[in-house]
């Protein structure tokens, strides 16, 4: 991994898809680094508009930014959910090396299956991140700015 700060996209419309991000802040104890951003965002569709690749991916999105010796690294579907996997460190570390021996055309069917019926997965709703403070540093869009609220007016 670089010494940067690795990236994930994640699609911002999906309730599935905020609680995975959820999980990920609640369990990332160590590293506190990695940084989120809305596929549909300006700086999501920008690192997208970098990788010919990845223009026509609907998936969460792992990406490292490149060093003085190694490029860019991108991974998606469920390479992306082991490198997440991976950063989290301890039991899901271990649970990501457990994954990695699956082999990628059944791991990826899988991640097909599961994105095919997140909607039904997500339960009632979308479901809104409300980060705390620092958190919401680690965020490099406003997709999950609440809302303002206009003050109330006096009549």
């Amino acid at each position: 991994m670089s010494d940067r700060p690795a990236i994930l996209l994640f699609d911002g419309t999906c309730g599935f898809c905020a609680r995975n991000v959820q999980f990920v802040l609640r369990h990332d104890r160590k590293n506190q680094s990695l940084q989120f951003a809305s596929l549909q965002s300006d700086i999501g569709t920008a690192l997208i508009a970098r990788h010919a690749d990845l223009r026509a991916v609907d998936s969460v999105i792992w990406l490292e930014p490149a060093t003085d010796s190694e490029p860019e690294r991108v991974a998606v579907r469920s390479a992306a959910v082991l490198l997440v996997l991976q950063y989290l460190g301890g039991p899901w570390a271990f649970l990501a090396t457990i994954g990695a021996l699956v082999p990628r055309a059944l791991r990826d069917a899988l991640y097909d299956v599961v994105a095919r019926h997140r909607q039904r997965l997500a339960g009632s709703g979308p479901s809104c991140l409300v980060p705390t403070p620092e958190q919401r540093a680690r965020f490099l869009d406003s997709a999950i700015t609440p809302p303002r609220i206009p003050e109330r007016q006096n009549l």
